[in-house]
């Protein structure tokens, strides 16, 4: 048995996990290792890959529908769809240049993950576009659920489920996915010198307009010197060029606003969507859910403690960078999601602090029993990246 297992199929995925189970053996579940140092460090005596299971295995440009294995590339996967016009809705982020990893993100490990980039604010996240999953539970069993066409379910959703479960739950072996087309051009208007309350109250205007704003994002001046509040919008010319001049009339009152051409634009957004303006240094970054019109109230009640931050999705998602010592800020920063009721997660650090402290939001007890009976129906044995998450989960 080597320290990497790369089983080639479902089925001699299925085989392995069986033997796991039986010999008592704990693994942590991975695509490339490009988000390793995300979570609770690993306890697990294996790695079980799935990047020998590569390949797009079914397109269907016309239904705008793609299937693939989650070991395949996401550039690969985008790069199919672009042959045919297509995209992946939701922008997934690329965590490599944040997290100085190699390799390339893969399919499984963006939805395990459940990445998702700027234009999230309108077409949803990774686990929207996602309409079917096979996975193999750490029962050593095969299962499926969804197929080529989105539907209404009831009971337990495992493609939503399997969204976001960083590999807890079992190995996907297949996910599908409905694309977009990709659009014609893009432009953003940039608004200049805006405090946080004014950048949120901005970007709520732009959102709630009917002109169809797919990213919205705020650097304060720590990041480039002045403040500037970001808007983007997507399409085809003619529509993009009106939706820009109704969107200056309906932001006057804001100050100064600037156009950013779409080369540009495109770069502006790739810095946003992977979180290149914290990427320096050695700083912890912690990426915080919460209510936008509560955005600038969390960056008050966290004080000094952001070293550098940014939003994103309207004031939806705040990156903070904080110093690398003691506990990276987590007491102060669980006071103010608690009160707020937002949620973050310890993007990076060292292992030392991330041992220590809850990288991922704390449950409540409630949704900690739930979770319990979660894990319990998947992988009753802990085979799993056990912990990563949640201690004991």
């Amino acid at each position: 048995m080597t320290d990497i297992l790369l089983p080639k199929d479902e089925a001699a995925a299925v085989a392995l996990v069986q033997d796991l189970r039986a010999r008592k053996i704990t693994v942590n579940l991975a695509g490339q290792g490009t988000k390793a140092k995300i979570g609770r460090p690993a306890q697990d005596e294996l790695t079980l890959s799935a990047r020998a299971m590569s390949g797009v295995t079914l397109y269907e440009p016309a239904e705008m529908m793609i299937r693939a294995l989650p070991g395949t590339p996401v550039k690969e996967l985008e790069a199919t769809l672009a042959s045919k016009g297509q995209r992946l809705p939701f922008e997934p982020m690329d965590y490599r240049v944040l997290l100085g990893s190699d390799g390339e993100p893969t399919v499984g490990g963006m939805v395990a993950a459940n990445i998702s980039g700027p234009r999230r604010i309108m077409v949803g996240a990774c686990r929207d576009s996602l309409i079917g999953v096979r996975i193999v539970t750490g029962r050593g069993e095969a299962i499926a659920s969804g197929g080529r066409v989105m539907k209404n379910v009831t009971g337990l959703d495992l493609v939503k489920l399997a969204a976001g479960s960083w590999g807890t739950l079992g190995l996907l072996t297949e996910l599908t996915f409905k694309v977009l087309p990709v659009t014609e051009t893009s432009a953003t208007l940039m608004i200049h010198g805006l405090s946080p309350a004014q950048a949120v109250d901005a970007m709520a205007r732009a959102l709630g307009s009917p002109f169809e704003v797919n990213g919205a994002a705020h650097l304060p001046a720590s990041i480039d010197r002045v403040a500037k509040t970001l808007l983007r919008v997507e399409g085809f010319v003619p529509s993009v060029n009106y939706r820009i001049d109704s969107l200056r009339k309906l932001l006057t009152g804001f100050g100064s606003i600037d156009l950013v051409a779409e080369e540009a634009s495109e770069a502006l957004w790739q810095n946003v969507r992977d979180a290149r303006f914290l990427a320096a240094g050695d700083d912890c970054i912690w990426r915080i859910s919460v209510a936008p019109s509560k955005a600038p109230l969390l960056l008050e009640e966290l004080g000094a403690l952001p070293q550098r931050w940014f939003m994103d999705w309207g004031g939806g998602l705040l990156w903070i960078a904080t110093k690398a010592q003691a506990d990276a800020g987590a007491d102060l920063m669980r006071q103010a999601t608690r009160k707020l009721k937002a949620h973050a997660t310890l993007i990076r650090a060292p292992q030392s602090i991330r041992a220590h402290v809850d990288v991922f939001e704390p449950p409540l007890p409630s949704v900690r029993v739930m979770s319990e009976g979660i894990k319990n129906a998947f992988d009753p044995d802990r085979l799993f990246n056990t912990g990563r998450m949640i201690a004991g989960l």
